[in-house]
């Protein structure tokens, strides 16, 4: 059941900036702009009112995963995420058979229409073997605009975004297709130049996968894609703070560039995120997670992440010493602008729905609120 309530006396974090000893009022799901009386109050000094975290490249947590998981067992998967922050999540799919994504495109639309995830994001079947990463390299294809389509279709228009190598026959078609259909053209596991990268983001991509990752490095004759991704302010960036993906200098450098508004912090997580260390699948690839690092089973390839994004958070303020604000929307809003709903969530703002996520002062999550209902209750947590 939705709660009416005010949330007082905590650090908030606006559009605006932080609001110290600020409220936020909670009304039939959504934040209001007044107090009706009689509304109670919860007191949560020494604490931060942060909004929901939006996730756009994730695979799966909880022991599910969303390419191959069950309805049941995808839910279980996004609600693991929901207790860690995360109030709205992209489903990812990894490499599959072109059959097999489009069964599951139609299978996961329906939890899209229904409000569970906010939409479906393929993570090839269109990318480079060069730079496949944690992918079957068996099930990689030239992106054919036609099979591109086919896909959006499969997703009944719940396709946000698509990842594909641009550089490969037919990449650049589909850019163009993917941004006349409004879903986001992602450059990632890719093996361009700097010239074909200037090429794609001029064709209409918009988003880098996972920078810096599954995509040659930043040289100083040969720039390659990196170079190209920072200096476009059209590109917003992906990281994942996870500590094992990313040097320190390396985060530092992207924020340089790009700014807190052209960077969006995700999970890439695959089903052992909120779950634990063992053996796993990853599409058709057995991984090990071993101290929280997850590795395909051969070869060794890093294979997506355990991340939840409160510790990406965490990390952001405590470790790589970002403020707060600019970690706040590199987590809720620059996602949801991507994602084409920021008019309902990624901010703390009157009419806009009741996400939002309590920390305390160590930046460790108390409390979860979804549509007006505590996923997390900080009064019991």
């Amino acid at each position: 059941m939705a709660v009416s309530t005010v949330l007082a006396g905590a650090r908030v974090v606006l559009p605006t900036g932080i609001v110290e000893n600020g409220r936020v009022i909670v009304e039939g799901g959504r934040i209001s702009g007044s107090t009706p009386e009689g509304t109670p109050s919860l007191d949560l000094a020494g604490h931060w009112v942060v909004p929901g975290f939006v996730d756009m490249h994730n695979h799966g947590g909880g022991g599910a995963s969303f390419t191959s998981g069950t309805v049941d067992e995808v839910l279980h998967g996004v609600h693991t995420h929901r207790l860690h922050g995360t109030t709205t999540a992209v489903a990812s799919f990894v490499t599959g058979d072109m059959d097999f994504l489009g069964r599951r495109a139609g299978l996961l639309s329906e939890l899209a229409e229904q409000g569970e995830i906010a939409g479906i994001h393929f993570e090839g079947p269109f990318i480079s073997p060069c730079r496949k990463g944690a992918h079957d390299e068996a099930l990689l294809r030239d992106p054919d605009p036609a099979e591109v389509r086919k896909l959006i279709d499969a997703a009944r228009g719940q396709a946000k975004m698509v990842t594909l190598a641009t550089e490969l026959p037919g990449g650049i078609d589909s850019v163009r297709l993917l941004a006349e259909h409004g879903v986001i053209a992602a450059i990632g596991h890719t093996d361009a130049t700097y010239e074909q990268t200037v090429e794609a983001i001029d064709a209409g991509a918009t988003v880098a996968t996972h920078l810096y990752n599954a995509m040659p490095g930043l040289g100083h004759r040969t720039p390659g894609p990196i170079a190209a991704l920072l200096e476009d302010e059209r590109i917003t960036v992906e990281l994942i703070n996870d500590g094992t993906h990313l040097h320190p200098a390396a985060l530092e450098l992207a924020f340089h560039h790009k700014g807190a508004d052209r960077v969006a912090f995700i999970t890439d997580a695959m089903d052992a995120a909120g779950f634990g260390d063992g053996m796993y699948d990853l599409g058709t690839l057995a991984v090990e997670v071993k101290d929280g690092v997850a590795r395909l089973v051969e070869g060794g390839s890093i294979a997506g992440s355990t991340l939840t994004l409160d510790r990406a958070f965490k990390r952001a303020v405590t470790i790589d010493r970002l403020p707060v604000e600019s970690v706040v929307r590199a987590i809720s809003a620059n996602p949801a602008r991507l994602l084409g709903i920021d008019d309902r969530v990624g901010s703390l703002e009157p009419g806009k729905d009741a996400d939002l996520v309590v920390l305390d002062e160590n930046f460790d999550v108390k409390g979860v609120m979804r549509r007006g209902t505590w996923v997390v209750d900080p009064q019991v947590a």
